[in-house]
């Protein structure tokens, strides 16, 4: 009898490369997500130049409107650039900004009217990657042990997540540097590194997957 199980591959964190960690680190501690996202979120020096769109955003999917306007308020006080406004739309509530570092960040919610009462936070941390090639990359990242959560064909691929960890989604890359509100043009490095408990890899456009090191 076979008792051999199959895990899939689970992403840990993320390390985001910044030309100063220290005031990257400052940056992020003012919006005050350590209890929320524990240790998913690390910095490392940046070890290469990157200039124009990086080809991913990150999202932080909140439980409620208070919870987007509490971090969308704390970033813009610790510098960061308001790229869309947070509004309403039909799916939701939410804004981007880009972080000091240069990381564009989402935050968004479904819910469109708070609960009385209840406090609002950070329910997950999403990294969505601006591809060229969705069946190319989705496949590898099947071959990789991932399964699909959910897909609209070629446009968007949402991978399975465990709760606790990091989830990951496939956009094209004009499509996510559209959503952004963004130009799609960008060089260099992407600067960040995709920490799992899956063998270090990189993938068809250059996104590199690493081991989980020791956070800072």
């Amino acid at each position: 009898m076979d008792t051999t199980t199959t895990t899939t591959p689970a992403i840990t964190s993320i390390s985001l490369e910044v030309d100063d960690v220290n005031e990257a680190a400052a940056f992020y501690a003012a919006l005050d997500l350590e209890a929320q996202l524990k240790d998913q979120l690390r910095l490392r020096p940046a070890a290469a130049p990157s200039s124009g769109f990086r080809g991913f955003t990150l999202s932080l999917i909140a439980d409620q409107p208070s919870a987007v306007d509490q971090v969308t308020r704390s970033a813009i006080t610790a510098g960061a650039t308001m790229i869309k406004p947070v509004t309403k739309s039909f799916w939701g509530y939410g804004g981007v900004f880009r972080s000091p570092d240069g990381t564009l960040w989402k935050v968004a919610t479904s819910t469109k009217k708070d609960a009385p009462g209840k406090p609002g936070r950070i329910d997950e941390l999403v990294i969505l990657l601006g591809v060229c090639d969705m069946a190319a990359t989705r496949d590898l990242y099947l071959s990789r042990g991932l399964a699909v959560a959910k897909s609209f064909g070629r446009k968007y691929v949402e991978f399975a997540s465990r709760p606790g960890t990091v989830k990951l989604a496939l956009y094209g890359r004009r499509a996510l540097a559209k959503d952004a509100g963004v130009p799609p043009e960008g060089e260099g490095s992407h600067r960040l590194i995709i920490n799992s408990t899956a063998d270090p890899f990189t993938d068809p456009d250059g996104f590199a997957w690493g081991r989980p090191a020791e956070p800072r």
